[in-house]
């Protein structure tokens, strides 16, 4: 097997372009936003329904808590079996429909939209394919702008997904600091970018288990980084909240036993300080970007101003550092096993 260095694969490449992704998306979508923004200002949503899977699941996590801390308005995850296997039917008049999906093109995704759509919701997708099949069936599309994503492991499609949640909650609760925080995304992506891990590289170049921990808004990027250490490095990892690592996983916390923590640097922190402090005097593999810890090593980020936009930037570097991982694990992250870049649920 020829063996890849760590700027020849895919997944490098494509991350690496994600700031002039992001850079197109918030210049040709900012007047649709700015639409969107003021219709659900004139008729707020009851309640948001937010449909995806994968990647795109963890994106809907950074919504709700997006929408829920910055608009007040309740955020219930779907389970797209209600009406792919059960065929269950329910009233979503005054409901938000959030589909979530790279492709557009999962059946399971598509057959929820459509129930909701029959229901009353006001659909609305988030792709990356705007001629997709979910972006013809919703009422209003808002493109990722991501361009093609070959690499199995999206990286570009979940940036994007995030900073055009970003703009639309923006639009919709009008922060305008969050607003003018986006205008600098692109460089601080780049500047995200250039960032290495390698301590971290050389500790986990032969672990087969480990954490990965936030809370609240960077809960998402937890789970992202986890479903990449699965993928691309073939290592078993958990995702936790803060919170809930504490009501028993954290018993297996010990010796060497790793934890990867990402700071928020929000109203959240509190609770990621502690945990951090309680894990690095259990085990010596600890991890944690943003804050430095006595025990624990830090992995250097680029911050930002606006709270809403650090697990942005964080995941950027993390991308960086999981295709370098899993080259040195001997593998090849733009193809792991057993694994295509559209799956089929229904």
């Amino acid at each position: 097997m020829i063996r890849l260095n760590e700027n020849q694969t895919a997944m490098f490449k494509e991350a690496g372009t994600a700031p002039a992704r992001v850079q197109t998306q918030l210049n040709l979508n900012q007047n649709s936003l700015r639409d969107l923004g003021q219709r659900l200002r004139q008729n707020c949503p009851k309640f948001v329904m937010i449909c995806a899977r994968g990647s795109s699941s963890h994106a809907g996590i950074y919504a709700r808590y997006m929408i829920e801390t910055r608009l007040g308005v309740p955020v219930l995850p779907v389970a797209p079996s209600l009406s792919s296997i059960f065929a269950v039917k329910q009233d979503l008049d005054g409901v938000l429909f959030l589909a979530i999906s790279q492709s557009g093109q999962s059946p399971d995704i598509l057959s929820a939209a459509q129930a909701a759509k029959n229901g009353g919701a006001f659909v609305v997708a988030i792709v990356n394919d705007d001629h997709s099949p979910l972006a013809r069936l919703a009422e209003m599309v808002i493109p990722i702008h991501a361009d093609v994503e070959t690499s199995v492991a999206a990286t570009k499609t979940f940036i994007c997904t995030l900073s055009a949640i970003a703009q639309m909650v923006a639009e919709w609760a009008q922060i305008d600091s969050l607003t003018t925080g986006l205008h600098g995304l692109p460089g601080q992506l780049e500047q995200a970018f250039e960032i290495k891990w390698d301590e971290a590289i050389e500790a986990l170049k032969s672990t087969q288990s480990l954490f990965t921990i936030s809370r609240g808004l960077g809960l998402c990027i937890a789970k992202e980084a986890a479903l990449k250490f699965k993928e691309t490095c073939t290592l078993h990892a958990e995702a936790f909240s803060a919170a809930e690592v504490r009501h028993g996983p954290i018993a297996l916390v010990k010796d060497d036993f790793p934890v990867m923590l990402f700071s928020t640097g929000d109203e959240a922190q509190a609770s990621i300080d502690a945990v951090t402090q309680s894990v690095a005097a259990r085990s010596t593999k600890i991890f944690a970007t943003g804050n430095p810890y006595k025990g624990a090593h830090l992995l250097p980020t680029i911050s930002s101003e606006v709270p809403e936009l650090r697990p942005i930037l964080a995941i950027q570097s993390f991308y960086r550092f999981i295709n370098a991982l899993s080259l040195s694990r001997g593998l090849n992250p733009d193809a792991p096993e057993h694994l295509k870049k559209i799956t089929e649920t229904m």
